[in-house]
């Protein structure tokens, strides 16, 4: 009997020394893995609306995210969820410590303003985001009524066919690069551009094409200036423009042919862009702004 009482407790420390090595291995396995998985490196390519500091605060909100691999499976499995502006989010785990998120921002190419909230639309008119936020590089129209605005739904103009003018001077004006804040349709449904601080007439037309190209090239040789640009006389052909210095009297302005600017802000030139130096309509090359 004493003989079996010593050998189970002999045997009971060794099962209690195998314990403790075993947690001990699994302690020091845990702090190898995490050092070797600790995220390090976050990477963000693509998208335009937020800083890659905001994409990692954005997506990095649990302790466990610090681990690289545990990261790249949350996001994998669950997603980043709903993100305002963002399409979707991928997630590529590069390396050991190193993660690179590709951000695909949504489509948008204008906005509506509805009780102190932005609805904005893509090119095909669908609304893909409600938000307080107004982002400066989008335009609003305003002068409109809508029948129908729904998340993730058509937009509905209470008169039939506009819509399409609207997807068809936000897809002209992206084109252009024009900076443009904002498109406002008259009660006659003429438009409106306000450009950086101008404001450009267009009137109401069939097509917007010809006459944006035009634009392009007055708001390039304006510079600084803020002007009162009136091309709703404008057609192919004729290069109808009246500008003027905003702030002057409407009896102030006149009529000249597009589409360089001297110092007092008429307009010069061909109606084809600002003119060479040298040539145009016979002004001094100097007052063209450089």
């Amino acid at each position: 009997m004493r003989k079996t009482y010593v050998y189970s407790k002999a045997r009971r420390k060794r099962k209690k020394r195998r314990f403790m090595l075993c947690v001990f291995l699994v302690v020091l396995a845990s702090v190898i893995f995490l050092k070797i998985f600790e995220l390090k490196k976050f990477t963000v390519t693509g998208g335009s609306r937020y800083s890659e500091q905001e994409i990692k605060e954005i997506l990095v909100t649990k302790p466990t995210d610090r681990i690289s691999l545990f990261f790249w499976l949350r996001m994998y499995l669950f997603g980043a969820g709903e993100i305002p502006f963002v399409e979707k989010v991928e997630i590529d785990l590069c390396g050991r410590d190193e993660v690179e998120v590709t951000v695909h921002d949504k489509l948008v190419t204008g906005c509506v303003e509805q009780m102190g909230s932005y609805l904005y639309f893509d090119r095909e008119g669908m609304v893909v985001e409600s938000s307080r936020v107004r982002l400066r590089d989008v335009p609003v129209v305003t002068g409109l009524k809508f029948q129908k605005i729904v998340l993730r739904e058509k937009m509905v103009t209470a008169k039939e066919g506009i819509f399409d003018v609207i997807l068809s001077l936000a897809r002209l004006i992206q084109k252009q690069e024009l900076a443009v804040e904002e498109i406002a349709f008259s009660q006659d449904n003429s438009v409106t551009l306000y450009i950086d601080g101008s404001v450009v007439l267009l009137g109401k037309r069939e097509y917007y094409d010809e006459v944006l190209s035009v634009v392009k090239s007055l708001m390039d040789a304006s510079g600084e200036r803020k002007l009162k640009i009136d091309l709703t006389a404008y057609e192919n052909g004729n290069n109808h423009i009246t500008a003027k210095p905003l702030g002057e009297e409407d009896d102030d302005s006149s009529d000249y042919g597009a589409a360089g600017f001297g110092d007092n802000g008429n307009v010069t030139g061909s109606g084809e862009g600002p003119p060479a130096e040298g040539e145009g309509d016979g002004t001094n090359p100097d007052d063209t702004p450089q």
